[in-house]
């Protein structure tokens, strides 16, 4: 370590989907549009980032979660075939908005960049027919990248503590997802909703995890209180390291009030032409069954807190970005100065943040990142970019604790995943995961059959135990799909079931391995 290094910046993104994935149906399910925009206005964008990083020989480090839902969506025939569908509407509809705004020189010059966006993320999704896990890898092979998993679904563990199939079915099939599809085994995980609950680092040794992040409170509540608070990770149990959230360097981005994106410089979201424009006129392009959707191309800033808005300037927005990315290295300056004058050692800083924020809901997050990555390799020598466990091998001493039950949630327990809106599914969840755990001891050496059965009951229970769900009823978004993919799991999960001592159906049998096709390599005895 550079002996002026006075802090580490842990700097980490969660890129995590629910699996959607519908094919066959007549009606389009619009929820696959989710990976779609991820896809366009993220994950490719950090891609950009990573590869001009790279060109200039910037050195950096970056943590990433790919949950197993997302990994194995990105790597899905299917959905990736659903892409190219998409992103070829969209360079149709940036062609037709070129030649509509002619007559408007900045909207045409808006117009004509996203025509060139549209057409610049096509060709780097084909680099690898498809497969940006491939695109991903050389980052993570050469140091710059670290890849993490999360819990198979992204369940929500500290509900299950009663039930601890749950915990080893969802933590067994996160890590093998992880293998098959990345190619290595994870070091950390990416607790859902960063829930944690007592006696969790068990299970999470037992599947070889290192280290996992938690929030703020969830360190500084801890027993004894850890004496650098949530500037070094502590350890739970079982050589299992968690680090905790930075409140300040998380407020400055998370913010409604007073972060980074809500300056008026920025894209406005929420004025996208699938909206704005006539229906006659939009509606060839959104595919949606008469459902007016977001299209990408958004030609207005954030320009004040009314509803007037005026024209979005890309050079004004790069120019925020820069201020933005320099006031936040030096905070981070300050910040690590001060620490080290108290603590008598480097500080870890973690800034965790969900990945869709860059680039999706906050347009220029990625370019920020960009910025803010070449400011600390070139301006400044007092703090450096690390992964988790580098930052933790440059400490002279971590604290032992126990932690109590936390999350990132709102009000940092469990309300978000567990109130009025959604208590009715947690029944259901808990008496199916216990049934499971009774027919796998029941039939897990039974025939062939009864063993496929087996695995696809576990696929529905896994899709079924998803945080998603919970967290959609709770935000009033997208309700009905929500509804609809509870009641389908749990149903076939229930037909499923009855074939184990009855009748088989092998066409539902069929028809359910093809459409809810998670976890190929799952086994009946990750549910004793």
């Amino acid at each position: 370590m550079h002996h002026s290094i006075k802090g580490h910046l842990v700097f980490v993104l969660h890129a995590h989907l629910p699996f959607v994935r519908h094919p066959g149906y007549a009606t389009p399910f619009i929820e696959e549009n989710w990976l779609n925009e991820a896809i366009l206005e993220t994950y490719i964008p950090l891609i950009r980032v990573f590869r001009n990083l790279k060109k200039e020989s910037v050195r950096f480090r970056i943590t990433m979660s790919f949950t197993p839902t997302l990994s194995q969506m990105l790597v899905d025939p299917y959905l990736q075939n659903q892409f190219r569908k998409y992103i070829k509407n969209l360079i149709s509809l940036a062609n037709h908005e070129t030649k509509r705004t002619k007559t408007d020189p900045h909207l045409h010059y808006l117009a004509t960049r996203y025509l060139e966006h549209f057409l610049d993320t096509e060709s780097i999704f084909e680099e690898t027919n498809g497969d940006l896990t491939k695109l991903f890898l050389p980052f993570i092979e050469s140091g710059e990248l670290e890849a993490m998993t999360s819990p198979a679904t992204h369940a929500f563990l500290p509900f299950y503590d009663s039930e601890k199939s749950v915990f080893r079915s969802q933590l067994k099939n996160g890590r093998r997802t992880f293998r098959r599809i990345w190619g290595r085994d994870p070091k950390g995980i990416w607790l859902s909703e960063c829930g944690y609950t007592e006696n969790l680092e068990e299970e999470l040794d037992r599947e070889g995890f290192r280290y996992f992040f938690v929030d703020t409170h969830g360190i500084t509540h801890a027993s004894p209180r850890p004496k650098f608070g949530v500037y070094a990770p502590v350890e739970v149990g079982y050589g299992v390291f968690a680090f905790g959230r930075d409140p300040e360097s998380s407020k400055q981005v998370w913010s409604s009030i007073d972060g980074y994106p809500g300056d008026f410089r920025y894209r406005e979201y929420y004025r996208d032409i699938g909206h704005d424009l006539p229906w006659e006129e939009i509606s060839p392009y959104l595919h949606s069954n008469g459902i007016r959707i977001n299209t990408s191309i958004k030609y207005y800033r954030i320009t004040g807190k009314t509803q007037d808005k005026g024209y979005y300037h890309p050079d004004w927005a790069m120019e925020a970005a820069g201020n933005h990315a320099e006031d936040f290295l030096r905070n981070r300056i300050k910040q690590a100065e001060h620490l080290y004058a108290m603590n008598k050692q480097p500080s870890v800083v973690v800034s965790p943040y969900d990945a869709e924020l860059y680039g999706h809901w906050w347009y220029e997050g990625p370019q920020f990142i960009e910025f803010l990555f070449k400011k600390i390799h070139f301006n400044q020598n007092t703090i450096q970019l690390s992964h988790p466990l580098e930052a933790a091998r440059a400490l002279p001493r971590i604290q032992s604790v126990e932690m109590k039950m936390s999350s990132w949630g709102e009000n940092g327990y469990g309300d978000v995943w567990l109130n009025v809106t959604n208590d009715w599914i947690y029944p259901l969840i808990l008496d199916l995961s216990i049934r499971m755990h009774k027919r796998v001891h029941e039939f897990g050496s039974g025939t062939e059959t009864q063993i496929r059965l087996l695995k696809q009951m576990g696929r529905e229970l896994l899709l079924l135990q998803s945080s998603d769900w919970a967290f959609i009823m709770k935000t009033g978004t997208m309700v009905d799909y929500a509804i609809r993919r509870t009641n389908v799991h749990t149903n076939l999960f229930l037909t499923l079931e009855a074939m184990l001592t009855g009748p088989v159906d092998l066409t539902t049998l069929e028809a359910a391995e093809t459409e809810n096709n998670a976890f190929p390599d799952i086994r009946p005895e990750d549910f004793r």
